[in-house]
């Protein structure tokens, strides 16, 4: 067989290895006759396999590895060249040689629907029906080796050469396919490669051929989020603000916002194709962009300017510390990021993309408030910008009946969700997409089938949730919004290391509201979201992604990767439908791991779009304010979004710390002029708790790693409120505490060492023998102690044992409790019947002697006196007050 012939052919590898097993088994029956039976094992030995011809196997390439590197051009205009070249790296990834190694494209029929955007690129390579030649690459590659190659084909031709044949705009799907001969083996297809080639105009042929424009229709009205997000960083239980510096559990973020790091692309994909110069920036594509921001991020990033310390190993959170490195490349970023937002759209993102879902489930107004209406005040305070208001984005695109009216209560009149999450009024649980997932992440459940068509949904840009209409909910103020009139801070103020600055009324307040009591949902297509998350170093596969489509996009190349976000993104423009309204929104995933490169090259989509007016700029505030269909709907809580949540485990332990927090807050008195004030100082702690329902890392297939970083979170946190209600309480008198007298006052010294005042109360269990006044409430003052007089009456002289304890002014308990014995000097109730009997006594013996005189009878006390000696006695003493008289007048004269 010749190599000319070999490629014509182009025979998978399973249809030449069934044929030689074919022939084994031929042999091995000739020899079983003849008695040889001993050799049949050897020789239905099989050769090695190679790839299978269908990727729905989840088997991974044994010999050859093909990765994209180039597409030119990555988008086809009328303005192009004609012909499409790639380029590429074929990679010997086996333990053997493989020799004879060529290339070919092919391409199959243009995307029609949206969901082919993604199951086309799942379809067998006879599906890829449109072929161009092989192409000898390599002669022979050893185990290890790679070989990198170009292979260009024309876009059309009327001349009869080999051309990928498009000759209408379109989206479609091309396949690379990699043959080779493997050592034991013969000619097969070894690996392929696939991506999306989008066509806005077909260009001039290479034999003459006039150019084809994109049909003329209205533009898409387009909306492009941009992300700016990252996983917790900051080490959980630490007060605010710090004396010290702050801690991180890594210093990954400093490398993420430094030259080259993640963040500080995508910022800089922003900087070179919207501009620095706002006189000499382009409107229409900034128009079209919002930044949304996670506001944990920049509370982290301000933390870090200030400099801060890093734990040696993220595991042991109270073990030794170094130097973060990321302070001067935090200042920058977030300098740029300034520069940036202020004449850019911006929304804030929930606080550390919280699981909207389980903080509805653990009902904390409070905790609520702090990620829901606060995210906007931060990011206005840091940025010194005004973000978009009223807007949530649920990080899961999918939102349940609680968690919408969790959004609605607080103010919110819209949330950005997947157009799979709402569904018409009646119909949820219904659809093939809400059906319970059977198994893992990353597969295709057994309600799926890549044979069967995915349903095309057509939910309007804008819909009404008509049943999520709830009463407002106005937060409870806390002891710092009641003690104060003024804000805290200002829109230019800095905030402290680690707390975000804090407001006394606007960010407590709901958000201002549309009249419609309804929430309306901004819904983007799930097609282009699921193809913009596979973009980037670490793509995860959304939750709002259809079971039946869902696989490790890791196989394919970034560059494929990304072709696939070009075309999903341009699909909606190139195929109007009469039942699809001509809007787009566009959401990357929240931790986007797109780098520069493949950053610009949507943002240059997008402008590529709007410059051809196929699209035009529509702001995150228009879609907003745009009226929803008139159809009702309601929301369809995903299975897989169910899956990926925050476990159950942790609602009702957030649960109660949060509350503790709030009895501790409400507590704390604001001092005027002194920090750090009561919201500064247990707010942190609020988004410790935020933190530990993040949906960060969760999309990975595995949930232990993330559930461990929650629990120690949370240990950590629960940790830190032990000591904080332990810090007051009153001191032990250390001995029997005696009272001089029967209602002398109980001397008592309670001790608070908290950098914060805090209102108490004492409980004073006293038993039925003394009667102890209550004081009310009292106030100790900050890192300090104050002695108390306890009114307090013993009616016993026997020792006291009394229980104290100290408490919050809402009756939670502080500190330790101790007890104080107690002796009176008084000898009680005893000692008052005896008083009283010998009063009694005295006055009927008194009254007796002068009864018997005033009647002339001698008493009987006095019988028994000589009556000359009594004379004697009187003129004693008769004579002895005379001398007494003559020595005064005698000392007066």
């Amino acid at each position: 067989m010749t190599q000319t012939f070999r490629h014509r052919v182009a025979i998978p590898w399973g249809v030449v290895a069934g044929r030689r097993v074919g022939l084994f088994r031929i042999i091995a029956a000739v020899l079983t006759i003849l008695g040889s039976a001993t050799a049949v094992p050897v020789l239905l030995a099989q050769p090695a396999a190679a790839q299978p011809t269908t990727p729905n196997s989840s088997s991974s390439p044994k010999f050859l590895k093909l990765t994209l590197d180039s597409v030119n051009p990555s988008a086809v205009t009328t303005t192009s060249d004609p012909t499409l070249t790639v380029a590429g790296t074929v990679t010997n990834i086996g333990d053997r040689v493989v020799q004879d190694i060529s290339v070919r494209i092919q391409r199959a029929a243009a995307v029609a629907t949206p969901s082919a955007l993604r199951s086309t690129l799942r379809l067998d390579q006879v599906n890829y029906d449109v072929t161009g030649p092989f192409e000898d690459i390599a002669d022979r590659l050893s185990p290890g080796q790679r070989k990198q190659f170009t292979i260009s084909i024309p876009l059309r031709s009327n001349s009869g050469t080999a051309a990928l044949d498009i000759t209408k705009p379109g989206v479609y799907p091309l396949l690379m396919n990699v043959n080779g001969e493997p050592a034991y083996g013969t000619q097969a297809r070894l690996d392929d490669a696939r991506f999306l080639l989008p066509v806005l105009g077909v260009p001039s042929s290479v034999d003459g051929s006039s150019p084809v424009p994109a049909a003329p229709d209205t533009p898409v009205a387009t909306t492009l989020l941009w992300p700016l997000a990252d996983r917790p960083r900051l080490v959980a239980g630490v007060t605010g603000p710090l004396n010290g510096k702050a801690e991180l559990t890594d210093d990954e973020l400093a490398a993420s916002l430094g030259k080259g790091g993640r963040l500080d692309q995508l910022l800089g994909a922003l900087e070179s194709v919207l501009g620095t110069n706002q006189a000499s920036r382009d409107r229409t594509l900034t128009s079209a962009v919002c930044i949304a921001i996670d506001p944990d991020l920049l509370i982290t990033a301000q933390a870090m300017t200030k400099g801060y310390r890093v734990l040696a190993s993220p595991s042991d959170p109270d073990g030794a510390t170094r130097a973060g490195t990321g302070a001067g490349q935090a200042q920058t970023w977030l300098d740029r990021l300034r520069a940036v937002a202020t004449s850019t759209c911006t929304v804030a993102l929930p606080f550390a993309q919280v699981d909207v879902a389980v903080l509805a489930a653990v009902n904390d107004p409070e905790l609520s408030t702090r990620a829901l209406n606060e995210p906007a005040d931060i990011v206005d305070s840091i940025l010194a910008t005004k973000s978009v208001r009223g807007v949530s984005i649920p990080d899961s695109g999918s939102v349940d009946e609680s968690a919408g009216m969790l959004l609605r209560g607080h103010g919110f009149g819209t949330a950005v969700l997947a157009d799979t999450a709402t569904v018409p009024l009646g119909t949820a649980g219904t659809s093939t997409d809400s059906q319970p997932i059977t198994t893992g992440r990353g597969g295709t459940g057994s309600q799926s089938s890549s044979s069967q068509p995915l349903p095309e949904t057509t939910t309007p840009d804008v819909v009404r949730l008509a049943e999520i209409a709830p009463a407002p909910v106005i937060p409870q103020p806390t002891p710092e919004s009641q003690t104060s009139a003024t804000p805290s801070t200002s829109a230019t103020s800095t905030p402290t290391s680690t707390s975000a600055p804090t407001t006394t009324a606007a960010p407590a307040s709901p958000q201002t509201a549309p009249a419609d009591p309804a929430l309306h949902a901004a819904t983007f297509d799930i097609w282009s979201a699921t193809a913009l998350a596979a973009v980037g170093s670490n793509p995860p596969t959304p939750s709002f992604t259809p079971a039946r489509v869902r696989y490790d996009v890791t196989n394919d190349s970034r560059m494929a990767r990304l072709q696939d976000a070009l075309g999903a993104i341009t699909w909606t423009a190139l195929n109007p439908e009469p039942n699809r309204a001509r809007s787009l929104l566009l959401v990357p995933p929240q931790q986007w791991s797109a780098n520069r490169e493949e950053a610009t090259a949507i943002l240059k989509q997008v402008d590529l779009l709007l410059r051809n007016n196929l699209a035009t700029p529509r702001t995150l505030a228009e879609l907003v304010a745009e009226s929803p269909d008139a159809q009702p709907y309601e929301p369809d809580y995903l299975p897989q979004a169910a899956h990926d949540a925050v476990s159950d485990r942790f609602v009702f332990p957030v649960r109660d710390q949060g509350r503790r927090i709030t009895d501790l807050m409400r507590s704390l008195v604001e001092v005027p002029e002194a920090e750090p004030t009561p919201n500064q100082y247990l707010t942190p702690l609020r988004d410790d708790l935020l933190r530990v329902l993040t949906l960060s890392d969760r999309r990975s297939g595995d949930s232990a790693q993330p559930d461990t970083y929650a629990q120690r979170r949370l240990d950590q946190t629960t940790r830190t409120l032990d000591r904080l209600y332990g810090s007051v309480t009153v001191l032990p008198p250390g001995g029997v505490y005696t009272l001089a007298s029967e209602q002398s006052p109980l001397l008592l010294v309670a001790r608070n060492d908290l950098p914060v005042a805090i209102r108490v109360r004492f409980r004073i269990e006293a038993p039925t023998e003394t009667k102890i006044t209550d004081p009310g409430e009292e106030t100790l003052p900050p890192t300090g102690s104050r002695s108390f007089q306890i009114p307090t009456e013993v009616t016993d002289s026997r020792n006291l044992v009394i229980p104290i304890s100290l408490t919050t002014s809402d009756g939670v308990a502080l500190g330790n409790p101790t007890s104080v014995s107690v002796r009176s000097n008084a000898y009680g109730q005893t000692l008052a019947i005896i008083t009283a009997c010998a009063g009694i006594l005295l006055f009927l013996l008194a009254g007796r002697r002068l009864w018997r005189r005033f009647r002339g009878q001698p008493d009987p006390a006095d019988e028994g006196f000589d009556p000359g000696t009594r004379r004697r006695v009187n003129r004693y003493r008769r004579a002895r007050m005379r001398v007494i008289q003559q020595q005064e007048q005698q000392e007066a004269g």
